[in-house]
């Protein structure tokens, strides 16, 4: 899988403000940013952004997924603060 692929593919299924994706076409990190995040813990997020992919895990088309997720607003702060560096 491309990263333009993986990267189409979790938009169709969760509304992005943002995101950032990096790999090698089996190991990625994404940075992601949804208003859907509000009120969830990290680890409902990254379940959310699971669900978005199906079942590509479990066939290994997506071998591993690391990510960070932010609601628009810490994603506001945490650009502001990076800007810093």
């Amino acid at each position: 899988m491309t990263a333009d692929e993986l990267k189409a593919l979790i938009e169709s299924n969760l509304s992005c403000q943002h995101m950032e994706l990096e790999g090698d076409g089996r190991h990625w990190f994404a940075t992601i940013v949804s208003e859907e995040f509000e009120g969830m813990r990290a680890i409902k997020r990254h379940q959310r952004v699971y669900q978005t992919l199906g079942q590509k895990m479990h066939t290994d088309e997506v071998h591993a997924l690391s990510m960070k997720t932010f609601t628009p607003q810490e994603w506001a702060r945490e650009s502001t603060a990076n800007k810093g560096n």
